[in-house]
């Protein structure tokens, strides 16, 4: 029990003992009934049809998307990474007593932190509610508002109102000077759904006073 101990406020497990605790005492929390799940809406689809957490978790579900870690509830993906990288770094700390070894140990509980979450959230993906009773199709031809810091073909993501008046955060993709004069507020018109990559395409609109809702783009459907 000391050597666990030790090694457990050791350089590098400590740097991560203290959110770990953190992770434990929330699903703790969760599982007595105190809290819920945040983050659901600000997933890497983005297509949950609640947005009441999303002005909370775009900023750091996007930078999980970005490293292929979205699509699940920011915080379950969080603590995997915290738990795989301490349990990581908790590893090589009992192995190692040099210090230089012990550095080299940080970096690669890091990797392995995100290979192993990349890998365990794939099946959670399914799980995960995706725009209940919001048809993908339905948003094409709407106008959004741009949540993240800029679009671009492989990342963004945006906030869209449906017909019944819910809203979802959802990927969207731009390309060329479309993507460049999309930034955070800008309004967005979306005109096509890309069902492989599982993103909207969209393009810079500015409404013009008393010219009525946009028009419905025509996607070949």
């Amino acid at each position: 029990m000391g050597g666990f101990l030790d090694a457990a406020s050791a350089f590098p497990a400590a740097l991560f003992g203290l959110a770990l605790v953190v992770v434990v005492g929330y699903w703790l929390a969760v599982l007595l009934g105190g809290w819920g799940v945040p983050g659901v809406g600000a997933t890497e689809g983005g297509d949950g049809a609640d947005s009441g957490d999303a002005g909370h978790g775009v900023g750091i579900a996007g930078v999980f998307a970005a490293f292929g870690l979205g699509g699940v509830p920011v915080t379950v993906t969080l603590s995997l990474l915290i738990v795989i990288a301490w349990f990581m770094s908790l590893s090589g700390t009992a192995l190692f007593d040099a210090l230089w070894l012990r550095v080299l140990v940080l970096p690669v509980a890091v990797f392995l932190a995100w290979a192993g979450t990349r890998l365990l959230i794939a099946p959670l993906r399914h799980l995960t509610p995706r725009e209940e009773g919001v048809d993908r199709a339905d948003l094409v031809g709407r106008v959004c508002t741009i949540r993240t810091g800029h679009v671009s073909a492989r990342f963004g993501q945006a906030e869209v109102a449906a017909e019944d008046g819910s809203t979802a955060v959802v990927q969207v993709r731009a390309d060329g000077t479309d993507a460049a004069r999309l930034m955070l507020g800008s309004t967005a018109l979306v005109f096509d759904y890309d069902a492989e990559g599982e993103f909207f395409r969209v393009a810079p609109f500015e409404s013009t006073p008393g010219a009525g809702p946009a028009p419905e783009a025509d996607t070949g459907r």
